[in-house]
């Protein structure tokens, strides 16, 4: 979320650095063009969307588990057949099964062997099981397009920050430079005054002085005004340094503050953000708790074999072409239920995990509703008071104006000393640059109203 702007002159200028944008390209942008070029260039959102093009995958994934597993093989092998009776226990390892007869001694010429199987495996009956997989894999579709929705809105925020930054650096360019050539021009008369004598010639250094000011300050704002530049050149997708943004109507006219309601709608990009978190582990407990529960498949298989040893009898014949075919063949029918009952202990802790999980998603769901309120509410009264100065800033530069034109005829007549006319210079730089930052603030701090309520609308249907 944006920060208010700061209070006080030099807070102001801190503000200017700190939260300005830039922008290159060789053109003039609207605030509509920059957020189309923002919203369909930046990388982020980019991968945003190719995470919910990624859900999506993994929902047409969890769907499969629907179907019957079948597994075809077919495999044609060279071994011996040397056999003994007794079991063993693979023990999780690789076992290969060798049958053979029993002889006292091991012969170690083997053949070929043959085998044909296909198993299908269909769990008919899950309990919900795969069902709930699904419901996960929706809930987290639905998150990743929630979060896009919330990152979309957050950049078109920031976008419109910096240009509205930006807007103002350029402005105060444009003072410095008039404050500039204001003083460079006051600075020839003074200097015209010293060379015929009519004035001391301290008041020529002290008008240099002021005039070398008057330079770094316009080659400090110009500093900020590239910075903002570049700033929102980023935002925008491309850095480049070459453009300006429109003043539209945000020198001309001050927004309107009759908003409806003062609460927090549901709707919100962030609280719908954390809401969506909610819901995907909601889904993920409910997932866990039907994993517990057994499953019920019917099962078909059928195979077929060949060797080339021989089974007529008990001895020991080979022929190498024989078992290249297959010579006995089955099949098998049936209903399986499976129950890992040590599996549950696992399970029911991963559940209860997620149930806190639950809980923590829901506090910090609170926890942003908490502090979305106070900044609706901060931002109503930033954007009162602001536009209480801004109101203000006009009386200011007149008063300001009039006072530089009285100390200036005062000095020309020899009235006044120049000190007390420089003060005036500042006087009057100082209330052309309070102006535009108040104006400016005016915007932003509705920019921070549509922000905590999560309506850009209500900042964009004011310059229409």
């Amino acid at each position: 979320m944006l920060k208010a702007p700061f209070r006080g002159w030099g807070a102001k200028l801190a503000l200017l650095l700190l939260l300005g944008s830039g922008v290159g390209q060789a053109q003039t942008l609207s605030l509509s063009q920059a957020i189309e070029q923002g919203t369909q260039a930046y990388p982020f959102l980019k991968s945003k969307q190719a995470e919910i093009r990624s859900a999506e995958k993994r929902i047409q994934s969890s769907r499969t588990e629907f179907l019957p597993s079948m597994i075809v093989q077919d495999q044609y092998t060279y071994a011996t057949s040397n056999a003994l009776n007794g079991s063993f226990f693979p023990n999780e390892g690789t076992s290969i099964s060798t049958s053979g007869g029993i002889r006292p001694d091991n012969i170690y010429q083997g053949t070929t062997g043959s085998f044909l199987s296909a198993v299908i495996d269909w769990r008919v009956v899950n309990f919900g099981r795969v069902k709930a997989n699904v419901k996960v894999a929706e809930a987290d579709l639905h998150r990743s397009q929630i979060d896009y929705e919330n990152e979309l809105f957050q950049h078109q925020i920031r976008i419109v920050d910096a240009y509205l930054t930006l807007l103002v650096n350029q402005k105060l360019v444009d003072v410095q430079r008039a404050n500039l050539q204001r003083a460079q021009t006051f600075k020839n008369v003074v200097d015209a005054g010293v060379r015929s004598g009519m004035r001391a010639g301290v008041d020529s250094s002290l008008a240099t002085a002021e005039a070398v000011r008057a330079r770094l300050q316009l080659l400090e704002s110009e500093q900020r005004e590239q910075v903002q530049r570049l700033r929102l050149s980023e935002l925008i997708g491309q850095v480049q340094s070459g453009i300006r943004v429109d003043s539209m109507r945000f020198y001309t006219t001050l927004p309107q503050t009759n908003f409806q309601s003062d609460s927090i709608s549901p709707k919100n990009p962030v609280l719908r953000f954390f809401q969506s978190q909610i819901n995907l582990s909601s889904a993920r407990t409910v997932a866990l708790q039907r994993s517990m529960l057994p499953s019920i498949s019917l099962v078909g298989a059928g195979w077929a074999r060949g060797s080339g040893f021989t089974n007529a009898d008990e001895t020991f014949k080979m022929d190498f072409n024989r078992g290249l075919g297959y010579q006995a063949y089955n099949y098998l029918f049936g209903v399986v239920a499976r129950w890992n009952l040590t599996n549950t202990l696992r399970v029911k802790q991963d559940y209860r995990a997620e149930q806190f999980q639950v809980e923590r998603f829901r506090q910090l769901y609170n926890d942003q509703q908490l502090r979305i309120t106070r900044q609706n509410r901060e931002a109503e009264t930033q954007l009162g008071l602001g536009l209480e100065q801004a109101r203000q800033a006009p009386v200011q530069l007149r008063a300001a104006r009039q006072a530089y034109n009285q100390a200036q005829a005062r000095y020309q007549n020899g009235l006044a000393d120049l000190p007390t006319l420089l003060q005036s210079f500042v006087t009057l730089n100082r209330a052309e640059t309070d102006g535009y930052v108040a104006t400016s603030n005016v915007w932003r701090f509705l920019l921070l109203k549509a922000a905590a309520e999560g309506d850009l609308s209500l900042f964009m249907n004011q310059i229409k």
